[in-house]
């Protein structure tokens, strides 16, 4: 009896703090990119007829001096800005002043700060805000990160070489000091494994101090599975070395403020061409789209990363924002991306797509979305699996 209530309470522990950490990582980077929105838009001269966090029935809200009426929501899963003329909170519909087929009449005030009679720039300068403040945050994060903690390097020396890798085949050995990549310096392991990560089925030339000697060495990185703390099993590309803190030397640096600024904008970059990288891999055949997951994938994730420390939490709440930011510009016809592509082709043009066009753009993104969401729903099913364990 005693064991059966220590594991349901460890499983009532476990199901709360992911919960509680996905929903406070999510909220957080919802808000900030919502709020892009917002204050551009305010910017701008629009007015803004509500700024919700969540969807569904509204919690609690209130009017600001603007007449912005402030929402928290129900279903914290999703946020969004509404203008004055807009028919629904994906600001799609209301461009040729209808809502359900039927025409909306804007008083002259009303029309004079509505969205959609912006000049194209400023309508393309507030959907572009919000990834802009995605990208930002992460970068403050990351900065702030820096300037309190510093920044330790561990140097890129092999401690181990496992047999029948790359790394074996190329001929590395214990001890070696990896120096630079294709000619790029490198200063640390981490960048070493930023760059392997993103380079499956190229060949590296690694430049090697060995013994005082330097030499070069070619590895070309292979997909292998690991065993990821996080993400458990999982297959990542990899040249099959390992580094050791008792056999590498680790530097710590102190940060100031406008270094940690570049370190947390090539951490954020680092992201988005890590990001692109991989996508570009699975549509190329040379990676797995197995690590293409969704909302439970990035809860399961944000669980695990709190129990194991809190400021890691902050950290991957950094790496959230901008993969938010990076996939809201892509240009799916919904999604912000879809949106500047509209604006663009408006500029080009001198007038917009018919209003047939993008309704049916829209139907697509939206399809699109819906098939997305169900491929990473179906490759996070192990870990849906796992947390119906818990509760059996």
């Amino acid at each position: 009896m005693v064991e059966l209530i220590s594991v349901l309470g460890s499983n009532l522990g476990s199901a709360l703090t992911i919960a509680v950490s996905f929903l406070v990582a999510l909220t957080i980077v919802v808000f900030v990119h919502e709020y892009g929105h917002f204050q551009v838009a305010r910017w701008c001269g629009v007015g803004i007829k509500t700024f919700s966090i969540g969807f569904g029935k509204e919690l609690f809200g209130w009017k600001d001096r603007h007449g912005t009426h402030w929402r928290v929501a129900a279903i914290p899963l999703g946020g969004y800005v509404q203008f004055i003329d807009d028919a629904n909170p994906a600001s799609a519909g209301e461009a040729a002043g209808k809502t359900d087929g039927k025409k909306v009449e804007l008083t002259e005030e009303q029309r004079r700060v509505s969205f959609h009679t912006q000049p194209v720039w400023k309508r393309a300068a507030v959907v572009a805000a919000g990834p802009l403040y995605n990208f930002i945050f992460a970068i403050l994060i990351f900065a702030i990160t820096f300037m309190l903690l510093g920044k330790t390097v561990m140097e890129a020396r092999v401690a181990e070489v496992q047999p029948d890798t790359p790394a074996a085949t190329a001929g590395f050995k214990p001890g070696d000091l990896i120096t630079s990549i294709n000619g790029t310096q490198i200063e640390g392991f981490s960048d070493l494994q930023q760059i392997v990560s993103s380079r499956v089925g190229q060949e590296l030339e690694f430049g090697v101090d060995r013994g005082g000697a330097a030499i070069t060495l070619k590895a070309t990185p292979e997909l292998r599975k690991l065993d990821d703390i996080i993400a458990g099993k999982i297959e990542r590309p990899v040249i099959g070395i390992r580094a050791s803190r008792e056999v590498s030397k680790l530097t710590h640096k102190r940060v100031g403020p406008f270094t940690a600024v570049g370190l947390g904008a090539q951490q954020t970059w680092g992201i988005i061409t890590g990001t692109m990288g991989y996508l570009s891999d699975v549509i190329m055949g040379r990676q797995s789209s197995e690590q293409i997951g969704g909302i439970i994938r990035i809860a399961d994730t944000a669980g695990k990363i709190a129990v194991i420390d809190w400021r890691q939490l902050i950290m991957f709440t950094a790496f959230i924002s901008v993969s938010i930011g990076l996939i809201n510009l892509f240009p799916i016809p919904i999604l912000d991306g879809g949106h500047l592509v509209f604006y663009a082709i408006e500029f080009l043009r001198g007038k917009p797509l018919s209003e047939r066009v993008q309704e049916y753009s829209f139907r697509v993104g939206l399809a699109l979305i819906l098939m997305l969401m169900a491929f990473g729903f179906y490759n996070d099913r192990g870990i849906l699996a796992r947390w119906l364990t818990w509760s059996s």
